[in-house]
């Protein structure tokens, strides 16, 4: 009996340990970095998820309107937003240099097909490695650009740190060089300056450079007008206005000029 009793014993510890090892392995799994554009503006900022009104710059003379995704959307009806009136779209194709989206090929390729001008972006975490290293991690995996007409410029994503302090923890100029490092890689790779996409409060709060004389202007703001723009930039090239029911966008120009951008 005691030899019965013993074997129990050892079993049942060895079960129980084998439950906390199993525990222990889920706490320390690591997190799966797949950020939206804009996800960090709207729980910083406000305003991401109410339904905005189609908005009307009176300082744009025509616009051209369109949608952003990321793998959180998973396989996109581009049918559907096509027949909504948009014309491009932004496929989110990597964060860091960790993450990939996996409904990239259905988002980035569905969207051509259905006839929309699309581009690729990337999440920014600048404290995780090199500007350099994420441009080449982006290129590979979907940024690149060809001049065919469909394909516009791939986009750095600037936001707010998702995981910790607003500014990742670097001084304004350190940030501006992280920027410049990205922004002088996808340039050598591709020979198109990247689209920046950011708010006007994250980039006054973290960045001192100025981009305007190369890198196309995307600004989020969650309102009926534009505002008051990043430091240095004079116009907008792309406003996010809304992420309801979807990140929804429009491009400062008619559609000639929106090809004019693919073309390069």
């Amino acid at each position: 009996m005691k030899n019965i009793a013993r074997s129990a014993t050892a079993l049942l510890t060895s079960i129980g340990l084998a439950v906390l090892g199993l525990a222990g392995t889920a706490q320390a799994a690591p997190v799966v970095e797949d950020h939206a554009m804009g996800s960090q503006i709207a729980k910083h900022e406000g305003g991401g998820g109410r339904r905005i009104a189609i908005p009307t710059d009176p300082s744009a003379q025509a616009v051209v309107y369109g949608i952003d995704v990321s793998g959180h959307q998973g396989n996109v009806d581009w049918n559907y937003w096509w027949g909504q009136g948009k014309r491009f779209a932004y496929v989110k194709a990597t964060e860091s240099t960790t993450y990939r989206n996996p409904y990239f090929a259905q988002q980035y390729n569905g969207s051509y097909n259905v006839g929309m001008i699309r581009g690729a972006y990337h999440f920014a975490l600048p404290d995780r490695s090199a500007g350099a290293t994420q441009a080449d991690f982006f290129v590979n995996n979907g940024g690149g650009w060809s001049r065919d007409g469909k394909t516009l410029p791939g986009a750095l994503d600037m936001e707010y740190n998702p995981y910790g302090s607003t500014c990742y923890g670097l001084s304004k100029a350190s940030m501006t060089a992280w920027i410049k490092s990205f922004s002088d890689r996808y340039h050598a790779r591709t020979g198109r300056w990247p689209v920046i996409y950011t708010s006007t409060s994250w980039w006054n709060q973290c960045v001192s450079g100025d981009f305007s004389s190369t890198n196309p202007l995307w600004v989020a703001r969650y309102s009926s007008t534009v505002g008051t723009l990043p430091y240095a930039w004079p116009f907008y090239t792309f406003w996010q206005y809304s992420s309801s029911p979807i990140d929804q966008n429009q491009f400062n120009g008619a559609y000639d000029r929106l090809q004019a951008l693919a073309n390069g």
